[in-house]
């Protein structure tokens, strides 16, 4: 007899196996299906082994600069093997818990390939055989992949997507980033902290062109400070990988064509949602360039199918999938009877962006460009760590906090970090907006000294021509 649930998630990345907890929590008998590793891409090849490589990186960076702080080290050098190893043991710990949360929440796990059938089932394609499962509702969480460009094939040797980055059986001499958005500053970031020739090209006319143009423009400083090399309104053109490194064309902004020699190249240009052979036709969901359409609680239009995470419209990131995921739960919950229940609609005005490189980088919500377009009057204030005491203490006085608000109103419309720890701070920011927050609150409230959070109150009151410590 086919097994049968009120939920059924398909996928177990930071959206399906936290919409799963919270379908259990609200007393549903859930199920999901993974064909990998529980805990998707983000815990297992994303946010978490990669934020342990750049940890390895800081840290080999302090080490060579300890004079700085008056101390001494000699013979500092990077063991690659051992800061893979280092990576792949966090993710593998955090597998573990996942799995754990499994059992407490009395979560079936079924491992396999999952297909919808249409009527509420799913078939599995596990080693054991086939099995055809059915539930109330299914959430299809699927994820995303990495793009792969038809004149740059990736072959895990030379040419590379982040899933090899993560694990390099050898450190590269000289490296090519395709793309500067967080997944390429970060790994260039990684690598060039580790002592690798990195250049950056971008399509765009700036690096990290979501982020506020006073954010590029500092991180276009920083990065080349640091040695990298960054080219902007260029265009690779073609990528020939050989045995022991990589041709690579590249169009400038001049249009002058110039091949370069890499040994390794790192794509990094966007992704693919994991919508293929899922039987989303077959089920009636709608897809726009693959991404399932969904309302802001979930809701495909299917009535019983509900969709989360980066298989939908962006931004593509695991706190979004997480809070979708949850979301998803409850109003599915609510549709089954449960009046204790409230859920409410994803603020897509209100998800921070978090990039670890170094600095670090952070926001949420309008650019002052942005605000500017929507017809807003802004005022618009920034704060540089330099006058911040302890980010001087930290040794860390590059950076600055930008805050954008609604002249007419005080509304905090947008809040833009680069520096030490900003993406620890920015959910304050977070908190705020969220709150529809005004200037007044944030001038009005304390903030510890000495932190490096004291510019976020000085970003407000410079705003308003009242700032103190410059």
């Amino acid at each position: 007899m086919a097994a049968s649930y009120d939920v059924i998630v398909l996928g177990s990345g930071p959206g399906g196996y936290v919409s799963a907890i919270r379908a259990a929590q609200l007393g549903l008998k859930t199920a999901i299906v993974e064909r990998e590793l529980l805990g998707g891409i983000c815990l297992n090849w994303g946010c978490i082994p990669t934020k342990a490589l750049l940890r390895s990186a800081e840290v080999f960076h302090q080490m060579q600069h300890a004079k700085n702080y008056g101390l001494a080290a000699d013979n500092i050098r990077a063991d690659l093997d051992a800061v893979v190893k280092r990576s792949r043991g966090v993710a593998k710990q955090l597998n573990q818990g996942v799995t754990h949360l499994m059992k407490k929440n009395k979560i079936t796990v079924h491992m396999g390939t999952g297909t919808l059938l249409g009527g509420g089932k799913i078939e599995v394609a596990g080693e054991a055989g086939k099995e055809t499962i059915s539930a109330k509702h299914i959430i299809v969480a699927t994820g995303a992949r990495a793009r792969e460009l038809p004149f740059a094939p990736v072959d895990g040797k030379r040419v590379w997507t982040y899933r090899h980055a993560m694990t390099p059986t050898e450190m590269p001499t000289k490296l090519l980033v395709m793309g500067s958005g967080a997944i390429g500053v970060e790994f260039a970031s990684f690598y060039n902290d580790m002592g690798v020739e990195v250049t950056i090209v971008e399509m765009l006319d700036r690096i990290m062109p979501v982020e506020d143009k006073d954010v590029s423009a500092f991180m276009e400083k920083a990065l080349t400070k640091q040695g990298m090399k960054i080219l902007t309104e260029a265009a690779v053109q073609s990528v020939k990988a050989g045995a022991k490194d990589v041709k690579v064309a590249i169009k400038a902004k001049d249009g002058k064509v110039t091949e370069e020699t890499y040994s390794h190249v790192i794509s990094a240009v966007g992704i693919v949602p994991n919508t293929e052979n899922v039987g989303l036709e077959k089920v009636g969901a709608k897809l726009d360039r693959g991404f399932i359409q969904i309302d802001d609680y979930g809701r495909t239009g299917v009535p019983g199918l509900w969709a989360i995470g980066d298989c939908t419209p962006g931004p593509w990131l695991a706190h979004k999938a997480s809070h979708e995921g949850v979301t998803a739960a409850e109003a599915i919950a609510q549709e089954l009877g449960n009046k204790d229940v409230h859920p409410h609609g994803l603020d897509r005005n209100n998800i921070p962006g978090c990039t670890y490189c170094h600095p670090q980088v952070a926001s949420v919500g309008m650019t002052e460009a942005k605000a500017k377009e929507a017809g807003y009057t802004v005022k618009a204030g920034t704060f540089p760590f330099i006058g911040n005491g302890k980010a001087i203490a930290l040794g860390e006085p590059e950076g600055f906090v930008k805050t954008v608000f609604d002249a007419k109103t005080g509304e905090l419309l947008g809040a833009h970090m680069v520096g030490a720890e900003v993406t620890e701070m920015i959910q304050g920011y977070v908190v705020g907006k969220t709150l529809e927050t005004t200037e007044a609150e944030l001038m009005q409230t304390v903030f510890p000294h000495p932190t490096i959070s004291e510019s976020m109150h000085e970003s407000v009151l410079a705003a308003f021509g009242r700032a103190i410590h410059i």
